[in-house]
């Protein structure tokens, strides 16, 4: 199938939730965590600081948003007005797979996005498979001439055996991106697309200079499901297999115990109070990806801006009710699980550990 066509298709299935159920796994457990309440703070909440830095850039959120798509018509409209966004709001912004550019590089002005989003991190986005099978001078030439600030690498191998066409050799990737690694002058992130990444992996990424590493656990949109669409009814019934494989964003993070000082959180955040907890279980930052497209979509810059408004005020009000001035401070607030959530937990720690 033509890229472009299915970028497109992406773009609707994403953003038509009367239509498509991109999100057939909502039970991201963040709510099974809470907060201890402190009614006297003794905080006002313009001592509230939520800055971080992020890529060499001073941002006023610990948010960032996740990259989606890019190379069919609506995308470019979609990719600018969320730079714009991005730039008002000064956060950082990703963009879709930049694959398309090695086969039509006319596209080019749809990954553009630096003029939109100057004083912001923007970066790049390229699926692992194509890591491995394009030079990598080349894809270091379109960074450069990019002019991002760094890029992920996203692992989708649930994805590409559910996709029309789809890459289905998942062998050499390790020693491929050892081999990049070594030869990028930038900075570059590693994300899964909505499966997580286990601790495991984690320890082989910090060893190749991996810059952050982006947990992308599931609980939000499942990109089995979102090809599975286009699938016939045989293979769109075995994709249904899959609405809950997967490890749950949060599970990862807690598993991770603060271990690792570059980690990210995405997979299934869909509030201020998901960021919130993503934070004080230890993540850099959190990321979110089908609330910003369906913003975009639905109102363009203004309504990403107010999204990004409405999280920054549960996290300034989860922070002063649980009496931290900064980021830093809200990574060592005591926690209180669910006796359901520790369970889980303790069941996952001893398969992922046996």
């Amino acid at each position: 199938m033509d890229i472009n066509k299915r970028k497109s298709e992406h773009i609707t299935r994403c953003t038509d939730s009367g239509l498509y159920d991109v999100e057939p796994c909502r039970n991201t457990l963040f709510s099974s965590i809470h907060f201890l309440h402190n009614p006297m703070p003794e905080l006002a909440e313009e001592e509230i600081n939520t800055h971080i830095s992020f890529l060499g850039y001073d941002i006023n959120l610990p948010l960032f948003i996740s990259c989606m798509t890019g190379g069919a018509d609506g995308g470019l409209r979609l990719n600018r007005d969320l730079a714009k966004a991005a730039q008002v709001c000064h956060i950082p912004v990703g963009m879709g797979s930049i694959r398309i550019l090695f086969d039509q590089p006319e596209l080019f002005s749809h990954f553009y996005l630096k003029p939109y989003g100057p004083d912001i991190p923007v970066l790049a986005n390229l699926g692992m498979i194509q890591v491995r099978d394009i030079q990598a001078e080349r894809i270091i030439e379109l960074i450069k001439k990019l002019e991002v600030q760094g890029l992920v690498i996203h692992l989708n191998p649930g994805q590409e055996l559910f996709q029309r066409n789809g890459d289905t050799d998942f062998r050499g990737l390790k020693d491929a991106l050892s081999r990049f690694c070594e030869k990028a002058a930038f900075p570059v992130i590693i994300k899964e697309t909505g499966f997580g990444i286990p601790p495991v992996l984690i320890d082989f990424f910090i060893s190749l200079g991996i810059a952050y590493v982006d947990l992308a656990g599931k609980g939000g949109t499942n990109w089995v499901t979102v090809e599975s669409y286009g699938l016939p009814d045989h293979l769109y019934n075995a994709a249904g297999e899959f609405d809950t494989w997967g490890f749950p964003t949060c599970l990862l993070l807690d598993l991770c115990d603060k271990k690792y000082p570059g980690i990210l959180a995405s997979g299934g955040l869909r509030t201020g109070h998901d960021l919130a907890v993503s934070l004080a279980l230890g993540a850099c930052a959190g990321g979110m990806a089908l609330p910003f497209i369906r913003a975009v979509h639905a109102g363009g810059v203004e309504k990403v801006c107010s999204f990004v408004e409405e999280i920054e005020k549960t996290l300034r009000s989860v922070m002063v009710l649980s009496g931290v001035r900064d980021i830093p401070g809200l990574k060592n607030v005591p926690l209180w699980r669910e006796p359901s959530y520790i369970q889980l937990l303790d069941s996952l720690k001893k398969a992922v550990y046996r």
